[in-house]
């Protein structure tokens, strides 16, 4: 079956519920429960971490509102990369996917695993995950399992989107009523003081520089929402169900978000919340004794396997569209026949991560690249809305985006006030995140050529 007519096709097997849990289930990780330490740390103040948590859910909200006209409108598998493709030109969309490709899904998902592992190693069952397989070789059973779980879930996203899109649905629930329970647990107890909103961190970095830190950890924990345009070639009714799950879907974290962390301010002054390992944890602990800490454990432990199904489903689609465009390696354009999953691109992604899992040394610091570029194609991403509007303003948009100009020219000022401050603060890593980018160029320029000479020897070859 060579020609496209007759090959495989991804299915439209996700429906609005679905989606919806792609976009909570992915953002909701280990963060909420983890950042609120680093913020505190930044700012210095109960108050002023409570305002990075706000400005951060608007930015995302911001966000969110813009890309449900571009999902809605092109409900393609790939996500930005065809806003850029049909915006900007196949090169810029290429550079996107290959940065996403290279090292932004493969790091994110070994980042993941890895945080399961040193989560369930809090645990007395799992005090081995540090100690090597193999002491010559110097592999931990931490490593091992972290693997497990990549090839486990890339599994699933293999059998089908709609098997891993009810595991996304189920356990995304889950993960919901336990940040639910932990809160009202946490309010619930006797000890709280409202008063601990008005306390501040003397050891804090403080300024306008700390307050960005303090943004850029909010917006960290708050990433994953541009995940489902990536999904959107198997959404079901895209038209409506993409808007829907990006508004209510980032909606609903948000207000967790805002719960969560008003919990933790809570249960504890700024000095306790600045200097804890696991706020949320101690805050649990403290309200409940010490299986709350536990609980807390748990439900990171479940949120974050939760997020790496989302992000293993969305990641796929990526090198899957490029591929099918011709400017990848065309295996990675497959569809398994039965189970109309990106069969090879699931593979392959599995196969990089899991190399990133074996130098857990490096991944952290390859992750840390991929933050420039990242938000730098967030800002291009939704720059896109604007070219499309002024080049096809009859194109039919069954959702157009709420406050449009203001909403997505405000997100993109956001995301170039970030870039400014994430590419000073860390020069290195960002320039080593551009020349990534910049790695890409001649490989989308041999891709090409490869092309170019395919569809010749094709339309130069005589009919039988």
């Amino acid at each position: 079956m060579n020609s496209r007519t007759n090959s495989p096709e991804l299915t439209r097997g996700l429906g609005a519920s679905h989606a919806t849990a792609v976009v909570v289930g992915t953002i909701i990780g280990s963060g909420i429960f983890l950042v609120p330490a680093e913020m505190m740390q930044a700012v210095g103040s109960a108050r002023l971490v409570y305002l990075a948590w706000v400005v951060g859910g608007v930015l995302s909200f911001f966000g969110a509102l813009t890309y449900a006209e571009l999902g809605a409108m092109k409900p393609e598998a790939g996500g930005e990369y065809v806003y850029i493709r049909d915006a900007y030109g196949p090169l810029p969309g290429f550079l996107y996917a290959w940065t996403w490709f290279i090292i932004a899904k493969p790091a994110s998902v070994a980042s993941v695993t890895f945080g399961i592992v040193r989560v369930l190693g809090t645990f007395t069952l799992f005090r081995f995950l540090p100690h090597p397989v193999f002491p010559a070789i110097g592999v931990t059973w931490g490593q091992m399992l972290a693997i497990a779980l990549t090839v486990l879930i890339s599994a699933l996203n293999y059998l089908g989107v709609r098997r891993a899109g009810d595991f996304q649905l189920i356990f995304t629930v889950l993960k919901v009523l336990l940040v639910v329970v932990i809160v009202g647990a946490v309010f619930g107890a006797a000890h709280g003081n409202w008063a601990n909103f008005a306390t501040h961190y003397a050891g804090s970095h403080g300024g306008v520089a700390g307050f960005f830190a303090a943004l850029v950890a909010a917006l960290w924990a708050y990433d994953g929402w541009n995940d489902l345009n990536m999904v959107a070639g198997e959404v079901r009714r895209p038209e409506r169900s993409i808007p829907l799950a990006l508004i209510a879907g980032v909606g609903v974290v948000a207000a967790l978000y805002m719960l969560t962390n008003a919990a933790v301010q809570y249960a504890m002054p700024a000095s306790d919340v600045g200097q804890a390992q696991r706020p949320a944890a101690l805050a649990m602990s403290m309200a409940v004794g010490s299986w709350g800490g536990a609980l807390v454990a748990t439900g990171m432990a479940l949120s974050m396997l939760v997020t790496l199904n989302g992000t293993i489903m969305s990641g796929a689609r990526v090198p899957f569209a490029v591929a099918r465009d011709g400017y990848f390696f065309r295996t990675l354009a497959e569809v398994h026949p039965r189970f109309h999953s990106p069969s090879a691109a699931i593979i392959v992604q599995a196969v990089l991560s899991c190399a990133l899992l074996l130098v857990a040394q490096t991944f952290r610091e390859l992750f840390s690249l991929a933050i420039f570029a990242e938000w730098l194609f967030y800002m291009v991403g939704t720059s896109t809305v604007f070219v499309f509007r002024a080049r096809e303003p009859n194109a039919p948009r069954p959702y157009r985006t709420w406050g449009y100009p203001a909403v997505p020219a405000l997100f993109v000022v956001a995301s170039a006030a970030l870039l400014y401050y994430t590419f000073t603060d860390n020069l290195r890593d960002s320039f080593a995140g551009m020349l990534v980018i910049l790695a890409g160029v001649p490989v989308y320029l041999w891709f090409a050529r490869e092309k170019r000479s395919t569809t010749c020897n094709e339309t130069s070859t005589p009919a039988v």
